[in-house]
C-alpha cells in the first residue's frame, strides 16, 4: 500500500522537523514537504501532490484560516488538519477554520515535560487523525448482530435526545443544530471528543445558530425541555435521576475509548435514566466509541439513529454502531433534524386524517 503522502505547513522550523521526524517514523507516512507559510503552501501542493496537509494557525504572509479557504476553493477533497494551539485565542481560530472547511485538528503539545513526551503527544493523536483521514486503515470490525428494529413514531416520544460525535463533529452539529425546531420539547445532552476551551466556545457557537440554548455541561444542572448541554472537555458526563428530576452529573474517571468526556460513559447514563424514552445519535467519528453505550440504549429499549458513510467525514463511530447492528434507522446529515422533530413529537409534514372520521381518530402522517 503506498504511503500517506503529507505536507506541513508552519511558519516555525522547530514544528516542522518535529513533525517530519514524528510522521516519518511511521511506515505508513511520508513528509513529502514543508512550507513556511499559506503562500509557499499553496504554490508546493500541485508540485508535490500531497494527500493530507498539517497547517498551522498563526503564519505570516498567509495564515491558516486564510490558507485553508484558499485550498478549499481548488482542492475540495484534500484533507487538511489544523495544528493549533490550546489556548482560548487558539481553540476559536480552530473552530473558525473547521468552519472554512479543514477536516480535523490536533493541539500543539505543551507542558509536557519533555520533547520526547511532546512527540509521543503528536504520534498518539496526529497519526491515526491522518490514517482516518486518508482511508488508509479498514474501519474497526464489529460482529454484526440482527435486532428487531423500533421505528414506532409518535407512540413513544422520547423525553431525551443524546448525541456523540467527534471527528468532523462541529460541522455537522452546525448543520444539523438550526434544524431542530422552536419549542423543542426534550433536552438534549451530548459528547464531542475536544478538550477544554474547544467545548465552551463550540457551545456559544452552536447556541446562536439554534433554536436550543446550548451551554457547556454544569455539576447539578437539572435538564429542561429545550436546552442542550455539552460535555465539558477533559470531562465524563453522565445523567443521575433525584427527586427533583434528571441532573447533569460530571467526573474526571478514567478515559474510556482513550476518551474523555467519552460517549460510552453518557450513553450509558442515558439508557439508566431514561430506559425506552432514550433516542441517540450518532455522527461522523472515528473509532467506536458509543457502539457499546447505544448496545446499553437499545437493551432498554431506546432508539438509535445514525449518520450515514456518505455524509460522514469519518464512518468510524457510526459505521460501528451500523455493524453491530444497533441502528434504528440510517439518515444523510441534512435528514437527521427532521427526524429527530418527528421522533419527538414535532410533526413537519400534514396530517391526513383517516376517512370517515371516528372517535379516538388515528392519523396517518405523510
Amino acid at each position: 500500500m503506498p504511503k500517506i503522502r503529507v505536507l506541513i505547513i508552519d511558519d516555525a522550523v522547530v514544528i516542522r522537523r518535529l513533525l517530519t521526524d514524528c510522521l516519518s517514523a511511521d511506515p505508513d507516512v511520508e513528509v513529502v514537504g514543508t512550507a513556511s507559510d499559506g503562500k509557499i503552501g499553496l504554490a508546493k501542493i500541485s508540485q508535490l501532490n500531497p494527500d493530507l496537509i498539517t497547517l498551522d494557525i498563526e503564519m505570516p504572509v498567509m495564515d491558516g484560516l486564510e490558507t485553508v479557504a484558499a485550498i478549499r476553493k481548488i482542492y475540495n477533497k484534500l484533507p487538511v488538519i489544523m495544528f493549533s494551539t490550546l489556548t482560548e485565542r487558539g481553540a476559536s481560530a480552530t473552530l473558525d477554520a473547521l468552519s472554512r472547511g479543514a477536516n480535523d485538528y490536533v493541539t500543539k503539545p505543551s507542558n509536557v515535560g519533555s520533547v520526547a513526551i511532546g512527540m509521543q503527544r503528536i504520534r498518539d493523536e496526529l497519526i491515526p487523525k491522518i490514517k482516518a483521514l486518508c482511508r488508509k486503515t479498514p474501519e474497526i470490525s464489529v460482529p454484526f448482530v440482527p435486532r428487531k428494529p423500533i421505528n414506532i413514531i409518535g407512540a413513544n416520544h422520547p423525553e431525551v435526545v443524546t448525541i456523540g460525535v467527534s471527528t468532523g463533529g462541529p460541522n455537522a452539529l452546525a448543520t444539523m443544530f438550526p434544524g431542530l425546531q422552536k419549542n423543542f420539547p426534550v433536552p438534549v445532552v451530548m459528547v464531542q471528543h475536544m478538550p477544554p476551551l474547544f467545548t465552551r466556545l463550540l457551545a456559544e457557537r452552536l447556541s446562536v445558530v439554534s433554536n436550543l440554548r446550548v451551554r457547556e455541561g454544569v455539576e447539578g444542572a437539572l435538564l429542561q425541555p429545550g436546552d442542550a448541554w455539552i460535555a465539558p472537555g477533559g470531562f465524563h458526563m453522565e445523567l443521575i435521576r433525584t427527586a427533583e428530576g434528571v441532573k447533569l452529573k460530571l467526573h474526571e474517571e478514567p478515559p474510556e475509548n482513550s476518551c474523555r468526556p467519552a460517549v460510552d460513559v453518557l450513553f450509558r447514563s442515558v439508557a439508566k435514566a431514561y430506559g425506552s424514552k432514550s433516542l441517540a445519535v450518532i455522527l461522523t467519528g472515528m473509532g467506536q466509541d458509543g457502539m457499546r453505550g447505544c448496545e446499553h440504549i437499545r437493551e432498554r429499549g431506546g432508539e438509535v439513529l445514525i449518520q450515514d458513510e456518505a455524509s460522514s467525514v469519518v464512518w468510524g463511530m457510526p459505521g460501528a454502531v451500523a455493524a453491530a447492528g444497533l441502528a434504528n434507522k440510517t439518515l444523510p446529515l441534512d435528514a437527521i433534524a427532521s427526524e429527530i422533530n418527528r421522533r419527538v413529537g414535532l410533526i413537519t409534514g400534514t396530517v391526513k386524517p383517516i376517512v370517515p372520521p371516528v372517535k379516538n381518530l388515528s392519523v396517518v402522517y405523510v
